[in-house]
């Protein structure tokens, strides 16, 4: 049985589309942990799904760093603990 090829995406292609808000991020960075978890991606795949999941995290680190600044200019320049109650 031959093997299917696979053409591991350059990094551009990685990265690209990458999701402008961090809700949709974190969706595609889920479903692709449940995906790299199953155990069923060839090797290949696997190191592209793994560097598609860092771009991802690195897009939710972002916005949860923009969001924490924004707190922290709404709060003269102290950013105070949460208090979730």
């Amino acid at each position: 049985m031959p093997k299917a090829s696979f053409n591991a995406p350059t990094a551009a292609q990685v990265l690209s589309e990458l999701p402008a808000d961090y809700e949709a991020a974190m969706h595609q960075l889920e479903r692709l942990v449940a995906q790299m978890e199953a155990g069923d991606m060839p090797l290949d795949q696997l190191l592209v799904a793994y560097q598609r999941g860092a771009a991802l995290l690195r897009v939710c680190r972002e916005k949860l760093q923009a969001v924490e600044e924004q707190i922290k200019v709404l709060d003269n320049g102290v950013l105070k603990p949460w208090k979730n109650t």
